[in-house]
């Protein structure tokens, strides 16, 4: 851990956050913890958005308040994690996580039989490679900001006065658009690998710049990203792809060896023809156009524009050789999302939901379609759709498909034109059957 210094602390009125701008119930939770003679603070990236004028996604609260005792003063708290105690405090409509000032190491403390109170020991665990697998060592405000990840997500804000309290260069390099490391970026990176991604994510989504050193450590280590749980670079690709920043993401994952080493199969299609690339940003880079017009992408969606060209590729190449689409697609994706999920964990849902855009699309580019009605009530029909639209852009087509479906969705479909007399082949006469008569009955039977 960096030595403690001096923190610049800036005045209310030499900086931008409003208490207007923070949300009421963390308000109250700051004012509680300070009116019981805690030290509260807003840290971390809500404090960094504030700054930057933005709306946090979230809001982090930390305090030297116990687990224990914060569990004492909220009736609405709950104590969760074992990696890091936090206490999350449920309210009608969100919950908002509240943490104990940490410390990265414990103390030197003589040799004692028994631990000390609340020394669940150990408190602070390193596996062989030096990545943490525990850390519940309580610590100052200090301590709290140096063992962050970035140095703009360590400035703290404080409730009592409310300054902004800069332990690093947090508001210098938040000035310059600079993503830096508290301390060794090699140490840092090798502590927990998916800062990497945090790194990628927080560059792409403020169009940062990641600090020269730091980023070549990052190629150096970006193997390594494969050390972290399945189920937590999950969500971190969720984090990194989902909220508008997307095709920049991409670009730097694929260019850091990131990409490679959490989707190899991706990253070697992509390598193999510079166009591949192209197709891939284009995809991602119309996800973040729907974010920007205020809609999220849902996971299938986004995992059908990241993994989608590729799958459709393998999959044509299965149909040719004489078999079915449908399952020439379903045995695609189930060979290559078993293959990620060494990786990254992709929920057994999310991945039925691709397999059905995927195959929706032969479906959607019928038109006229048969019971259209019918198709535009399945689940994944919005998806499939937006799908739809994004292939057709990044592969520079102009199919009838997307505007049909758009004009029937409106109410006024599209006619689609119709083949005209002289172009038609002759229509076959279907030959009439022969009636059967019945024969005439004998003349000996008929009575006068």
């Amino acid at each position: 851990m960096l030595p403690a210094m001096q923190p610049l602390i800036i005045p209310r009125k030499e900086h931008r956050i409003s208490r207007k701008k923070i949300n009421r119930n963390v308000l109250r939770t700051l004012y509680r913890l300070h009116d019981n003679g805690f030290i509260a603070y807003l840290i971390g990236g809500c404090v960094r958005d504030l700054l930057l004028e933005r709306t946090p996604k979230d809001f982090d609260i930390a305090t030297d308040a116990r687990p224990g005792q914060i569990k004492r003063l909220f009736r609405n708290c709950r104590l969760i994690g074992r990696r890091f105690r936090l206490a999350h405090l449920h309210f009608a409509d969100e919950i908002l996580e509240v943490s104990t000032f940490r410390a990265d190491a414990l103390p030197e403390e003589p040799d004692t039989e028994s631990p000390a109170p609340n020394n669940h020991n150990p408190r602070h665990l390193k596996d062989d490679t030096g990545m943490v697998l525990r850390d519940n060592v309580f610590g100052t405000p200090e301590q709290d900001a140096l063992r962050r990840d970035f140095t703009i997500n360590a400035l703290a804000y404080n409730i009592a006065d409310f300054s902004v309290i800069d332990y690093t260069t947090g508001l210098a390099d938040l000035r310059d658009g600079i993503i830096r490391p508290i301390g060794d970026p090699y140490v840092r990176f090798t502590e927990d690998p998916v800062r990497m991604l945090r790194a990628v994510r927080f560059a792409a989504s403020h169009h940062f710049v990641i600090e020269p050193a730091t980023w070549e450590t990052l190629c150096e280590l970006s193997s390594t990203i494969s050390r972290a749980t399945p189920g937590r670079l999950y969500e971190e690709m969720l984090k990194l792809f989902l909220f508008g920043a997307a095709r920049p993401a991409c670009g730097l994952m694929y260019e850091s060896g990131l990409l490679a080493a959490l989707f190899p199969e991706l990253a070697k299609w992509l390598g193999e023809n510079p166009d591949r690339l192209n197709i891939l940003t284009t995809n991602l880079g119309c996800l973040d156009q729907q974010y920007q017009r205020g809609t999220s992408p849902s996971p299938a969606l986004f995992f059908a524009a990241f993994f989608g060209p590729l799958l459709e590729e393998r999959a044509l190449a299965g149909h040719r050789d004489g078999i079915p689409i449908r399952l020439t697609q379903d045995a695609v994706c189930r060979e290559f999302i078993a293959e990620c999920s060494k990786t990254v964990s992709i929920p057994g849902k999310v991945v039925n939901q691709l397999r059905n855009v995927l195959a929706m699309q032969h479906v959607l580019h019928k038109v006229p379609p048969r019971r259209p009605s019918v198709i535009a009530r399945r689940p994944e029909f919005t998806d499939a759709l937006a799908y739809l639209h994004l292939a057709d852009e990044s592969k520079g087509a102009s199919s009838s498909a997307p505007a049909w479906w758009n004009a029937f969705l409106s109410g006024k479909p599209l006619s689609v034109p119709t083949e005209t007399p002289t172009d038609k082949a002759p229509a076959k006469r279907r030959r009439r059957r022969k009636r059967r008569r019945r024969p005439a009955a004998p003349a000996d039977t008929i009575h006068g």
